[in-house]
Order: structure tokens, then sequence, then C-alpha cells
């Protein structure tokens, strides 16, 4: 469990560690040799397109705070202009046909009502609330690329027992085949067998395709791009076992690390406090501005276009504006600041109590699927000395082939249903981690 200001640290060490790559495009990656959990974690949080995008928004965000800070610092500007006129019309003596002055400017805003500094706070809230977002899809982003390198597992080990099933089965065709030349069995057998076997097939060709497609989605959650020719066909070695090892959680823990620990929730707290500071800003127009100016100006002699004979000179003053009545305009802008201000406490509210679901759902999960991977595991062992003692009896003439090709068939469904309940345990507790606001154990300073 790490508390909030952690979880910010940590979202803005992955952000500077990846300042360099969005800077840069991005360079051809060669296909691994070997690929396990650990590594493609760390390939996804700089490479992940979902993750890539929320750093850019905080950058964006940077570039906002820039911005709002501009309205507190003092402006230097420089104007000039130039006129030519009927001399008839001319304001000056003796009568001129054209007039220019130069002018350099400098203000410094003394007082906006609050405007500048409820600005500015706020501009630091939206910025914290994009990297507590960072870190939020960061999770999102991770626990999909866990889920994707599970389903590869899983098809990989479907392939194994499906392979392991056709084998068997062509060993009872074989067996078959034996037995019918040496007139121990009629050839109706023969044909049960290689019907058995025909039907093997389609579940191994379909473990192979399910296998392939796979791979392509755990490259699109990593952001794997290479498209040079000699990779397209090369898939690394994939590393890692669907083991089950059983885990408990305490619901009312559970739902206070979800409670403490969630970027999402804590992103909207800090967008709330960005209202808040948005109110304020609002009710700012109702207050006096207070600027302070100087300026030095160059201004042409009448009668002379020469730069040396122009009039020039210092101007230091204040300047106020105050909207006594401005149509209540100021009073739209706090209340639409206080409405944006109530529905960011709504969502709030919503989002808590999402969370809560989401734990209790997951969690839910995770032990309807320890307890079916806890009943799979014996259901293979009893499997397995199904149809050792079908072959057995078979052998001695006490069993027939339908049994041992019914245990055969029962013992590829019972791994084939443990594989599956290995995978589901191991995503329902990776969502529990996630619904709890824990960091990918692989994820540096988790």
């Amino acid at each position: 469990m790490i508390s909030r200001m952690t979880r910010i640290t940590l979202a803005g060490a992955l952000l500077l560690s990846a300042s360099r790559l969005l800077a840069q495009p991005a360079t051809p990656q060669a296909v691994p040799d070997s690929l396990d959990l650990k590594t493609a974690v760390a390939f996804a949080l700089e490479n992940n397109f979902s993750i890539r995008q929320a750093r850019e928004r905080i950058r964006q965000q940077e570039g906002v705070m820039l911005e709002v800070k501009a309205l507190g610092l003092p402006t230097i500007g420089v104007g000039a202009s130039y006129q030519r006129n009927a001399t008839e019309i001319s304001q000056t003596f003796p009568a001129d046909d054209s007039l220019w002055q130069i002018q350099i400017q400098a203000r410094q805003a003394l007082y906006a009502g609050g405007a500048i500094k409820a600005g500015i706070a706020g501009a630091e809230r939206v910025r914290e609330a994009a990297v507590l977002e960072l870190q939020g899809i960061i999770n999102d982003s991770l626990l999909q690329v866990r889920s994707r390198f599970y389903d590869v597992l899983l098809a990989r080990e479907s392939i194994k027992v499906r392979e392991q099933s056709v084998a068997l089965l062509q060993e009872q065709l074989n067996n078959a085949r034996n037995r019918f030349e040496a007139g121990a069995s009629s050839s109706f057998e023969v044909l049960r067998a290689e019907v058995a076997l025909a039907n093997a097939q389609p579940p191994l060709i379909q473990a192979r395709n399910g296998y392939r497609i796979a791979i392509e989605e755990l490259r699109q959650a990593l952001g794997f791009t290479n498209r040079e020719g000699e990779n397209l066909r090369k898939t690394p070695e994939f590393l890692g076992e669907l083991t089950f090892e059983p885990v408990s959680f305490d619901l009312q823990t559970a739902l206070d690390a979800a409670r403490a620990n969630r970027p999402e929730l804590a992103r909207l707290d800090k967008l709330q406090a960005a209202q808040e500071e948005g109110v304020r800003r609002a009710r700012a127009g109702a207050r006096p501005g207070v600027d302070l100016v100087g300026s030095y100006q160059w201004r042409k002699a009448g009668g002379s276009d020469s730069f040396s004979d122009a009039s020039d000179g210092w101007l230091l003053g204040v300047q106020s504006q105050w909207n006594i009545f401005d149509g209540r305009a100021t009073a739209g802008r706090v209340v639409k600041a206080r409405s944006a201000l109530a529905q960011s406490q709504l969502a709030r509210s919503e989002a808590e109590l999402a969370v809560e679901v989401e734990v209790r759902r997951s969690l839910s999960s995770l032990q309807e699927a320890g307890e079916l991977a806890e009943a799979s595991r014996k259901v293979v062992e009893q499997a397995a000395e199904a149809l050792r003692l079908a072959t057995v009896r078979q052998a001695a003439g006490t069993a027939t082939q339908l049994d041992v090709l019914t245990s055969q068939v029962d013992l590829t469904q019972a791994r084939t249903n443990q594989l599956t309940a290995n995978y589901n345990y191991l995503v329902a507790m990776a969502r529990l981690r996630k619904a709890m606001g824990q960091a990918d154990q692989f994820v540096p300073g988790s």
C-alpha cells in the first residue's frame, strides 16, 4: 500500500524518465528471443500509447501553468506609430504633415481582486490532477498488459493440452489397429479411434490460432510497433507459468486501501479544489483591478523628421478599472463556477461508490476463481488416474475402447478447466490489486 504523495512522486519520476523518449520519434524495436512479464511491463511503461498520451497532457498543463503565472508577472512591450496627414488638419505648430512616436512600456498588476492568485492555485491543482490521471492510466494499462500476457500463456498451454490429447488418441488408434490385425477387435473400433483423432484436430488448430491472436493483442497493449521485415514472423519465447498460489484479502482492508490509494479519487479531489479556486476567480470580477504602469516615449518634434530632434521622456503612474455594473456578467460567471464545483463534488461521490463496487466485485471474482482453481487441481488428478485405469482394464479385456476414449476426453477437459481456472485467478488477482489502487508489482518503487 502506498500513500498519495508516494504515488504522485512515482508518477512524476515515470514522467521524467520518459521525457527524452517523448522528444524523439520512436525507433524500431527488434523482436526479442524471449519475453517475461517483468520485461513486458517495463516496455509498456515507456511505449504504451495511452501512457505516452497521458504524459503529454501533463506537459500541456505545464504550459497552461506558465500562461496563468504570466498574469502576475510584469510585461514589457515596445509600441510605435507613424501617420501622414494634410497640413490643414495638423494639430502641431507649426503645421506638420507627419507624426510618429515610439514607446517602451512596462506594466505590473498590483491587485486583480484575487483572480491571479486563484488562477495560479487552480492551475497547480489541475496539473496535480494530470499527474494522478497518469498514474491511473498506468495502472489500467499495466493491468491490460498482465491480462494479455496471461492470455498468451493460456493459449500456449492450451496448445500443449490439445497436442497431448492428439498424441494419446494417435496412440489409441495405433493400438486399435494392432488389435484388429491380431484379430482381437473389430474394424469398428479402428474407425471409432480414427473419428476421435479427427475430432481432436479442429480444437488444436483453433488453439494455435488463439495463440497467434493473443500475441498480437499483447503487442498492441505493449505499444510494440516494429515493422521490420526480418522480424515480421519472429515470435519470442514467452517465459512464465499459470500457477495457482492462493492469497486471502479482507474486505474492509481492501475498501480502505482503495479509498486511500486510488489515483482516480485523488484526481477528483484535485479537480474539486481547482473548481473552488474557479469560484474565487469568478468573484474577482466584482472587485477593482490596479496596475502599475511605466513607459519611456520618443515623439517627433514639429517641423523636423530627425530622431535627434525628437521629444522624449518617461511616464510613471497607476491605472485602475472597476466595473461597478457589468450587466450581471460577473454574477453569471459565479453561478457557473459554483455549478461546476457542485458537479465535481457529485462526480467524486459517484466515483467513490463505483470504486467500492469494483473492489467488492473483484474480491468476489477472486474468491470464485480460487475455489475453481482448487477444485480443478483435484479433478485433473482424478481424471489422469481414471484414464490409466481404463487403459489397463482395456488391455485386460475388462473395459471397452469407448471407456478409454471417454476417459481421454475427460482428462483433456479437466486440464483445460485447470488452465482456465488458474488464468482466471491470476487475472482476478491483478484486477483486485488495481481496484485497491496498488501499483503493478514490477513498477519501480511499488
